[in-house]
């Protein structure tokens, strides 16, 4: 069975590139820190915008989707779920505010991590919900010819149990001992939890679930502002891609884990980035105008008063209404299509 020493992290020799994300991370987390003291009531509305971005596109990911309306109204508890999909996406708002509310209080545990499994599917009838999987599982893809192609043969279910506890164990004994860099532990977490793939369903949202948790906990808040999972669900050729390239030799521990790492690291500190621009337009004490007419220069191509909403949230949907209609009419932007589908984009 597959062996796990987390203390050989400090043996291995980073390149140039992890070592400046994790450099810019710590700097720019230390912006943020700066920032949350100041307009904490503004960035709470960051917060309600990241938790439904968070819950869609997790989801969307494994191909659980409903309306946009819909997602809203469950993540905000405005309704109940009229269907499979929808009581998996109120399952996984759930989990997501457990973590928000009480990340310093979920230890890294195998109970932990099955109890918050359960929850994601609390609200249908799931025997296996909180059990690790009871049957072989595989990762596989599907070619447009339609033939299937197994790429990861994970952990038997016999051997899941030890291993999950042991990934565990080890994550909490280095971060404990600050023996290992925690932004290498949490990378190195996920993929051995997505290697072990220890459920029979929603690995991947447990993953996702779970790196949010463990961020939080080492002292990264940037996952409650600005979603990223989102920030995955743009980019899951890569995020795919990077876990498929570090999961060759797992089994054997010859596995190189640097393409998935890297990967997470910089989906990190994308969303750092992402936060100091909204926070930046939070904090200018400027006319509705000025500050819809700065958001529109960080979108490059076509965008939705949804788009400017998330990058305003201090703005009402009206204020924004009102300045994109002002910035059609000064010839600033231009504005294409009717009803739900209208979108802008900059003339210059």
């Amino acid at each position: 069975m597959r062996t796990f020493n987390y203390s050989k992290i400090k043996e291995e020799k980073w390149d140039s590139e992890i070592l400046s994300l994790i450099a810019a991370i710590y700097k720019e987390a230390g912006k943020q820190e700066m920032y949350l003291k100041q307009r904490p009531q503004e960035l709470e509305k960051l917060v309600e915008i990241a938790k439904i971005q968070s819950t869609e596109a997790s989801n969307a990911i494994e191909g659980i989707v409903t309306t946009n309306t819909r997602i809203k109204q469950l993540v905000t508890e405005k309704t109940t779920p009229k269907n499979r999909n929808e009581q998996e996406i109120a399952g996984y708002r759930d989990v997501l505010n457990i973590i928000h509310e009480s990340f310093d209080a979920i230890s890294i545990t195998k109970n932990y991590i099955l109890q918050l499994h359960k929850i994601l599917y609390s609200h249908m009838n799931n025997p296996i919900a909180g059990k690790t999987k009871t049957v072989q599982n595989y990762i596989s893809a599907t070619y447009p010819d339609g033939h299937v192609e197994t790429l990861f043969t994970p952990l038997s279910p016999t051997d899941t149990p030890i291993a999950l506890e042991n990934i565990c164990n080890e994550f909490n004994r280095v971060i404990g001992n600050m023996e290992v860099e925690p932004l290498i532990a949490i990378p190195t977490f996920i993929h051995d939890f997505l290697c072990i793939h220890p459920f029979n369903d929603g690995n991947g949202r447990m993953s996702r679930l779970l790196t949010t948790l463990l961020l939080y906990r080492c002292g990264f808040y940037v996952g409650k502002y600005i979603s990223l999972e989102a920030k995955i669900a743009k980019n899951k050729d890569l995020y795919y891609d990077s876990l498929n390239d570090s999961q060759h030799n797992w089994h054997d521990g010859n596995d190189n884990k640097v393409p998935f790492i890297k990967y997470i690291l910089g989906t990190i500190l994308s969303a750092y980035k992402d936060f100091e621009e909204r926070f930046n337009l939070i904090e200018t004490k400027k006319s509705a105008l000025e500050i819809v007419r700065e958001a529109i220069y960080i979108k490059i191509g076509k965008f939705t008063k949804q788009d400017i909403k998330e990058l305003c949230p201090s703005l009402s949907i009206s204020s924004i209404e009102g300045a994109l209609r002002k910035l059609v009419n000064l010839g600033e932007i231009n504005r294409v299509g009717n009803g739900k589908n209208i979108c802008y984009y900059r003339i210059k």
